[in-house]
């Protein structure tokens, strides 16, 4: 964990949050400033700044964030209109907390290319 990561503060339960799933190695929970009807961050739990940290071993953990978001859609009934899991890498992707998340959007229809 790092001591002044926000995410890792929820993570941990010292900043509250509207968690909406939770296991040993994941944490959801709603967007605080949404941008689409549905709109939930994946987290792992221990902290990794980015996608672009990430490396083979973490394997599992990518893919459990992404099998977390597939429950969530299926949850939130998005499935049938569809969804979009999107993950920001660095200041000019968007990336404005350094720990991977996912964005879970869904509940509106989405266009392409996005912003």
């Amino acid at each position: 964990m790092a001591s002044d990561c926000l995410f890792c503060k929820i993570a941990l339960g010292t900043i509250s949050a509207n968690v909406v799933y939770q296991d040993d190695q994941v944490l959801a929970f709603r967007d605080i400033n949404p941008v689409a009807p549905t709109h939930i961050l994946i987290i792992p739990r221990r902290h990794i700044a980015g996608l672009a940290e990430a490396g083979t071993g973490e394997q599992a953990l990518l893919g459990a964030l992404l099998l977390a978001a597939s429950q969530l859609a299926r949850d939130e009934g998005l499935v049938e209109g569809g969804y979009r899991v999107v993950t920001n890498t660095g200041p000019n992707a968007g990336q404005s907390v350094p720990h991977l998340h996912f964005h879970l959007l869904g509940g509106r229809s989405m266009h392409w290319p996005p912003g």
